[in-house]
């Protein structure tokens, strides 16, 4: 379509009121900022980067749902901007973006569809997903086709609109925990699920940013001993098609489609810009507990799929623009498994994502991000590439920089496995420790080489370029896969629920059920159960590296052995706050806070180097040391060989670095014995130089871990290790 016939369909389409003025305004900031314009007068300036359009309408709703709309007819740089006087906070507003319909070349502009602002800061409604909000026919006969049959029904009745958001708070008052990274400890959790069911939380905060604020969700926080939450997805999003057509939702949020905007359904106090103001109050309350705040972040792919997907928002403003596409364009390159791709080395797309990451650090105040499936953020024009414009501007801003980066090292692409390759600044989700902890506590590890590696910080993967252990994000269980309890009683997937005939979901879970499938009353199992939930929390929380527990697997939170549970907002999704109740839950909960409280006594637990391995002394005592069994060291040949039992010998008095007042670190030294064998172990302790005495601390073996059990055990005697389980010893005197 031509200009001029754009520009008659703009006043055609034009509801019959008196329109505001527009004013030129300015080209930046990109949204919709309140500011004072010309001779004092108050309004709001929008500003919207849409490269290849030919006509920008800003459309205006009043409370009623009438909508006015207004040309934008000033362009900077591809921007287009104008200054609208009396237009201030709670406005809801979108724009219409006239264009080329060439599905053919990319071009999918449809000025029939409503389209959300992507800097817009709160969002208002619900995405339904009719037909309607389609820029094609969904519905039509040839299917094949269909993404080429431009829709012209209007979307604006079936869609939210963005809302104008004040700009006036003050952070003076927020004291940031700054948590160097080697003293950190992560807890994955969902705003809703952690808050939905929490008794002492009042109803109408459950599920909700105020409720996570609440003093009884932070007491639990507190008390468990945690540095961080990382939330999962709380940047707007919307729900697949396929979900609601059957009657699901997509709980997680991994759809994101408003990268400045807190998800507008965790807020209890309203959705015309109240939910900001909700969230930097939890911020601040979480802060306040010396908890920092990491968000997990969709910035790889939007809730519009592929080319049968929606037209919510990129897709209309520029769909060549904003998304990868294949060679041929109607089509689009999916390297995340969720139908499209966002083209992060286009300029605008690169600034979207930086924008909106300095947005929700010095705005929202939040400490840091886990960026999902960030090997699609690093591809270049196809293949991953640590050099490529998004790690080099991340690593050149002096607002991103000091924050918490965390990479989940994958995508679904090829050459998208790239775990240890990330550069200095960030740290890993470590799939390979999951791996290894998972198989040596199952019993299908075929040596004990891995398992070393993983236990002391993942040297093999990050002692390179100035990396730390503290780059290794260390997990048993993650949002993604069975809980903790899951992974000691089901060996199979269960994910009927989802109405997907149980083939989502990995087959991979490297779990063993114990001798029962799912929940059984045989005592046997249970206890064995019991134990080995005992044995992973401990491996996890005495590992070399920054430990990441899962909201609930410290009290046995179980999802019935479904491993994919994105689409249940409900009480599989939910923790059951009953479950310290049972003595064996209570009790695992109090393990976790005993373990907790010893990483963080303990520096030599929290390592800011790597280990040497190397003697650091006259008597031969080296910072770290491992032992069979029979109470020697381990050889080379001992690492190859099948072993159910590991020993590693800490040493706290060769601990590398100073602290703050510049003095040497020293500490209690340790020795920690795993052993996965389905019988008791005689173990002899190491003697001389590595200890006289040796301290019992804790054994999984035990069901009660309330106190210590202080048992003291000569060097080079023998110790009785249970089945299964790990001895914590410390060396006395």
């Amino acid at each position: 379509m031509s200009s001029a016939a754009e520009q008659q369909a703009v006043e055609e389409h034009a509801p019959g009121r008196t329109a505001p003025p527009v004013w030129p305004g300015a080209p930046t900031p990109l949204g919709a900022r309140c500011r004072v314009g010309p001779d004092g007068t108050r309004g709001t300036n929008f500003a919207l980067w849409a490269g290849g359009a030919e006509a920008v309408e800003l459309c205006l709703f009043a409370a009623d749902g009438t909508e006015t709309r207004l040309s934008l007819t000033e362009l900077t740089h591809e921007i287009w901007h104008g200054f609208v006087p009396g237009v201030g906070p709670g406005q809801r507003y979108g724009y219409r973006v006239h264009g080329r319909w060439d599905p053919w070349t990319g071009a999918r502009w449809n000025p029939a569809k409503l389209l959300l602002d992507p800097y817009a800061r709160a969002v208002d409604g619900e995405f339904a997903l009719p037909p309607e909000v389609y820029g094609h026919v969904r519905d039509w006969p040839q299917q094949h086709v269909a993404d080429t049959v431009r829709d012209e029904r209007d979307s604006a009745p079936h869609v939210p609109k963005g809302v104008v958001v004040r700009d006036d708070d003050d952070w003076s008052d927020d004291r940031r925990p700054k948590t160097p990274w080697q003293d950190s400890v992560i807890y994955e959790l969902h705003v809703k699920g952690f808050t939905a069911r929490h008794p002492g939380i009042p109803e109408r905060l459950r599920g909700t940013y105020a409720g996570l604020a609440h003093p009884a969700a932070i007491d639990h926080l507190v008390r468990l001993g945690v540095t961080a939450v990382e939330l999962l997805p709380v940047h707007q999003f919307a729900h697949e098609d396929h979900l609601l057509r059957r009657g699901l939702t997509n709980y997680w949020g991994y759809n994101s489609i408003g990268y400045f905007a807190p998800h507008a359904g965790y807020s209890s106090s309203g959705t015309t810009g109240q939910q900001v103001g909700e969230f930097k109050r939890m911020v601040r309350a979480l802060h306040a507990a010396g908890i920092e705040v990491i968000l997990d972040v969709v910035y790889n792919h939007t809730a519009e799929a592929g080319e049968l997907g929606p037209t919510l928002s990129l897709k209309g403003i520029d769909n060549r623009g904003y998304y990868r596409l294949q060679s041929d364009a109607r089509r689009y390159a999916d390297y995340t498994g969720c139908g499209n791709t966002l083209h992060v080395v286009q300029p605008q797309v690169l600034r979207l994502i930086t924008d909106s990451l300095r947005y929700w650090v010095t705005e929202m105040g939040v400490d840091g991000f886990r960026f999902d499936l960030a090997a699609a953020l690093a591809r270049s024009m196809h293949d991953v590439d640590m050099l490529s414009p998004f790690l080099a501007v991340i690593a050149q801003d002096p607002v991103l920089r000091r924050v918490k980066l965390i990479a989940e090292p994958w995508d679904v692409g090829n050459g998208g496995y790239q775990v240890g390759a990330f550069p200095p600044l960030w740290t890993e989700w470590n799939d390979r420790y999951r791996d290894a902890v998972r198989d040596f506590w199952r019993g299908a590890l075929p040596d004990v080489r891995d398992l070393g590696y993983r236990l002391s910080g993942s040297s093999d993967l990050y002692a390179w370029g100035g990396r730390r252990p503290y780059a290794s994000v260390n997990f048993v269980t993650a949002h993604d896969g069975f809980t903790l309890r899951d992974l000691v009683s089901y060996e199979r997937k269960h994910n009927e629920a989802n109405g997907e005939g149980n083939r989502d979901g990995t087959h991979d879970n490297r779990s063993w059920n114990c001798g029962a499938e799912g929940e059984t009353d045989d005592p046997e199992v249970n206890a064995l159960r019991l134990r080995q939930l005992r044995n992973l929390l401990t491996t996890l929380l005495l590992s070399t590296g920054v430990p990441m527990l899962v909201a609930g697997d410290e009290m046995g939170r179980t999802q019935g052995g479904n491993n994919n549970a994105y689409c249940q907002d409900n009480e599989i999704g939910w923790l059951d706050w009953s479950l310290p109740d049972d003595p064996g839950r209570g009790q695992l909960l109090a393990l976790t806070r005993r373990l907790l409280a010893l990483r963080h006594r303990h520096p030599v637990l929290r390592r800011r180097a790597f280990f040497s391995g190397r003697p650091q002394g006259a008597d031969g005592l080296r910072d770290l040391a491992w032992f069979g069994p029979d109470g020697t060291e381990m050889t080379e040949r001992d690492w190859y060989a099948p072993s159910a039992t590991l020993a590693l010998y800490l040493s706290g008095r060769d601990i590398p670095g100073r602290d703050e007042r510049g003095e040497q670190v020293l500490d209690d030294s340790f020795l920690a014995v795993l052993h996965a064998g389905p019988r008791p172990l005689s173990f002899r302790l190491p003697g001389p130089p590595w200890a006289q005495t040796y301290e019992r601390v804790l054994d999984t073996s035990l069901d009660d871990q309330t106190a210590p059990p202080g048992t003291l055990h000569p060097g080079g005697t023998v110790l009785d290790v249970g089945a299964r389980s790990v001895v914590l010893l410390r060396v006395a005197g």
